[in-house]
């Protein structure tokens, strides 16, 4: 069972504190990776396994890290683990990691995860830390999968690649709308779904 202190760790950044709709953290990669679903995805797996095994990792050593150099530490810690999905994901899906292009190596100084390690892994054990990593990660995820759902299926008229919308609806006058696949969108899907969170959260208004 977990503690209430774990269960606020895993849980409260899928919603109460989450990393994009609340601390307005990792929004340079929302706005760049969700013209398409897949690749949405496939960076959000990689931000999850990242940021849990970073936090553990610097969570391991916390009491053995001068606080002169733990940035220093940090970022070495998180980069070579974004080598290693790199190179994962370049063995075995490569497409989705030339659409990815640099924004996997960008997940070395996206703020949610050195924010993370400050905030959390250098001052708890393990497997708070674990769960913390586990927790932001899919948080961070969890947008932008519906930010990328709502741009390929009103941009493109697919999902993963394959046609939703059906043919008849062109036949008769439906037209994707291109704006969506353009970064601008990105931005204001991601304000339209803050607001709509907020409006849900009054707690959060004030935040």
């Amino acid at each position: 069972m977990l503690s209430k202190r774990n269960k606020e760790a895993l849980f409260n950044p899928l919603s109460k504190d989450n990393p994009v709709l609340v601390q307005i953290l990792g929004i340079c990669s929302t706005l760049a990776v969700t013209a398409k679903l897949e690749p949405a995805i496939v960076m959000g797996i990689s931000v999850i396994a990242v940021l849990a095994i970073s936090n553990v990792v610097i969570s391991l050593l916390r009491n053995t890290i001068p606080t002169s150099i733990r940035i220093i530490v940090q970022l070495v810690v998180v980069a070579a683990l974004v080598i290693v999905v790199q190179q994962i994901l370049r063995a075995y899906a490569y497409d989705v990691s030339l659409q990815l292009s640099v924004f996997i190596g960008l997940i070395i100084t996206n703020c949610i995860l050195m924010g993370r390690l400050e905030a959390f892994a250098l001052s708890n054990k393990p497997w708070p830390a674990f769960l913390d990593g586990i927790g932001n990660g899919l948080g961070y995820m969890i947008i932008l999968v519906i930010v990328a759902f709502f741009r390929e299926l009103l941009g493109s008229g697919t999902l993963l690649g394959f046609q939703v919308i059906p043919q008849w609806c062109y036949d008769h006058g439906y037209m994707n709308n291109g704006l969506m696949i353009l970064p601008p969108m990105a931005l204001i899907t991601v304000g339209c779904i803050i607001w709509v969170h907020r409006s849900r959260n009054k707690d959060l208004q004030e935040k």
